[in-house]
């Protein structure tokens, strides 16, 4: 057993957020992460901005403020600069990012990680190959996140459903530029064909309420496609989620050269849920082109795969099972114990 310190001076959140409703990306991987190690049986204590102490499933929550321990024997900074030299006498160090990594050529992080050297976790090789060789660095590993258990125990499905597809990402992610190739070419080829829209600002705690207005008009417009099968439902906990995503025939998702991972795909993939994505960021290393879903290079090829898997049964079947056999195989758990080695643990 271990004795693990992870830090993360974000929004506020402790273990039980996730169980309480959506929660960003970022997040959602610092608890996995934590409950996962836990699991395996180490002694894992997270500071974050969380309102009090408290213990869940097996992880001890602290609020930053109340300080850092100075030792341990992992330390994980989670991507924010002040925190890379905390946790002094850790024997090894981890700092892990989620976004592309060229904010951190800015002095305050090459400095910090000059001194500090720890290893860089990134999550896919698109993602470790915007950080140039020549930052500084103790290490650089690729650990993709793990997929949440919930969305790794769906059964194969003996009918194809209804056509109805999902948008599951963050509004300001292309979500307009999908309506619109929605309203144009996808849903006048398909009769009766529906879009649930699963995205809010609800999902990214008080920091979504900088992004409110921005996302407020491609919402409007969301909900003013009601007629051409849009349907404007908000985010939702995982939970409510793995419900929608077993009754989806498709998640139509362009990408956003910010994106590092994209669990809304994985999740969607590890449910067999065929996915059509444009070669953008890391989604390539997310679908399988032609076997589990499309990733496709144009506006062209996107409306024809999302056309052909809303209303062509038999590749739905198909691709629908080849999701299910090779999308779930990592979770949290092969992820946590890839932690665990780069820990030394």
């Amino acid at each position: 057993m271990a004795t693990i310190v992870m830090s993360d001076d974000g929004i506020v959140f402790d273990g039980k957020s996730l169980d309480d409703g959506p929660l960003g990306g970022a997040e959602t991987s610092f608890i996995e992460m934590a409950n996962a190690l836990a699991a395996r049986g180490h002694r894992v204590l997270a500071c974050t901005n969380c309102a009090a102490e408290r213990v869940h499933r097996g992880v001890s929550w602290r609020p930053i403020g109340q300080g850092i321990p100075d030792s341990a024997d992992l330390y994980i900074a989670n991507r924010g600069d002040k925190l890379i030299r905390r946790c002094p006498g850790a024997r090894h160090t981890i700092f892990w990012i989620h976004n592309p990594a060229g904010y951190l050529l800015k002095a305050r992080y090459q400095w910090k990680l000059a001194l500090r050297r720890p290893t860089i976790v990134f999550s896919g090789a698109s993602h470790a190959g915007t950080y140039p060789g020549w930052a500084f660095a103790g290490g650089r590993e690729i650990v993709p996140y793990g997929v949440t258990e919930l969305f790794r125990q769906a059964g194969a499905r003996a009918e194809a459903p209804p056509p109805r597809a999902l948008f599951t990402s963050n509004p300001l992610r292309s979500l307009d530029w999908l309506l619109e190739l929605w309203a144009a070419r996808i849903q006048p080829a398909v009769p009766g064909a529906e879009l649930h829209v699963f995205a809010g600002a609800a999902t990214y705690g008080s920091a979504g309420d900088a992004k409110a207005a921005k996302m407020r008009p491609v919402l409007d417009r969301a909900a003013a496609l009601a007629p051409q099968g849009v349907v404007l439902r908000g985010p939702v906990p995982k939970a409510q989620l793995v419900e929608e995503l077993g009754a989806a025939r498709a998640l139509l998702y362009r990408g956003d050269i910010g994106e590092t991972f994209c669990s809304a795909v994985a999740e969607a993939q590890a449910m067999g849920v065929p996915t059509v994505v444009q070669d953008i960021a890391c989604l390539s290393e997310r679908v399988i082109d032609g076997e589990t879903g499309f990733c496709v290079k144009d506006d062209d090829g996107f409306a024809e795969a999302a056309i052909r898997l809303l209303s062509d049964d038999p590749l739905w079947r198909r691709q629908h099972h080849a999701a299910l056999e090779r999308q779930r195989g990592w979770g949290w758990d092969q992820a946590a114990a890839e932690f665990e080695r780069i820990g030394r643990l």
